[in-house]
Order: structure tokens, then sequence, then C-alpha cells
């Protein structure tokens, strides 16, 4: 396993932050593009793998839990609670949190939550619009969830803290 490395100090907000804003604003703008160019249900190119097709998505991921707004603004506003607990205290227990790289996910995964928070708070749904064809649709927002995901698993699963080996024995 590789070791981590735990730099110290307020560098964590240097990535955090910045990462968060970037994902809220990079979402939130693609959505106002998708929703001032096409009309609801219309895709561009019509036909394809890769489309951009505007909808509306009042669940969660793959459509899970529809018309069920209170219910998953409740539970993207207790998830925000959750991933800033463990930006700022979590990593104590979990060192590996406190990396470049685990803030880099905990910021996509909280960004990407503020971004569809956003959307059911304004709207009562979600604007989503890259259509794969095989895939639900989703957007900028639940691409992040999903690369912040597989980044912490990476760090929890592979970045083991200093001193300590895959066997569970001290160096």
């Amino acid at each position: 396993m590789r070791k981590a490395q735990y730099p110290t100090g307020r560098w964590r907000n240097l990535v955090f932050f910045p990462t968060i804003l970037l994902v809220v604003a990079a979402d939130q703008l693609a959505k106002v593009w998708i929703r001032s160019i096409l009309a609801l249900g219309e895709s561009i190119p019509p036909k394809g793998f890769f489309r951009l097709t505007h909808i509306q998505n009042t669940g969660a991921t793959f459509g899970l839990f529809r018309d069920q707004t209170f219910a998953l603004i409740i539970g993207a506003s207790v998830g925000i609670v959750l991933l800033l607990a463990c930006a700022f205290l979590a990593y104590r227990w979990f060192p590996v949190l406190n990396t470049k790289l685990g803030m880099l996910a905990l910021g996509l995964i909280l960004g990407g939550t503020i971004g569809n928070l956003i959307d059911r708070l304004r709207f009562g749904y979600v604007t989503d619009f890259i259509d794969l064809g095989i895939w639900p649709t989703f957007n900028l927002a639940d691409s992040s969830v999903v690369i912040g995901v597989i980044m912490l698993a990476y760090c929890l699963l592979f970045l083991a803290p200093a001193g300590k080996r895959s066997n569970g024995q001290s160096a």
C-alpha cells in the first residue's frame, strides 16, 4: 500500500472550498444553458449514443423516489452536514481524509450535492441533460458525486495511514 502524506495547516481549504465552488458554478451554469436552448424533452442531436436531452427529474439517482422532493431535500441537507463533519472533524479519526485527494473527493461530493439541492429548492426537480442512451440521463452534479465517491473509496482502501501496513501491524 502507498503511504498517504498528511500535510498540516489550512491548506485543505485551498482544495476543498474552490472545488465546491467550481462544481456548483459549472453545474448551475450548464443547467441554465440547457434550459435556455432546449425545450423539455428535446435532444441534440435527435439520435445517437451521446445526446444533450433536457429532462426534469423529480426523483433521486436513476429516478428512484420519484416525486419525493421534501424527503430528498432533507436527505441532501443531512448529507451536506455529514460531509462537512467529515471534512472538519472526522479526519482526526480517518487521517486519509486530510490528504489533498481526500479533500478533493469530499469537495466533489459536496459540490454535486449542493448543485442538485439548489435545483430541488428552486424548482422541485433537478435538470438532467447528459444522455448516453443506455444509461439514465444525468448532470454535472451527479457526475461530480460519482467521481468523488470513487476517489474517496480509493483513499479509504488504498492510502494507508503512515506507519500502518495492510496486515494491521505497525512498521
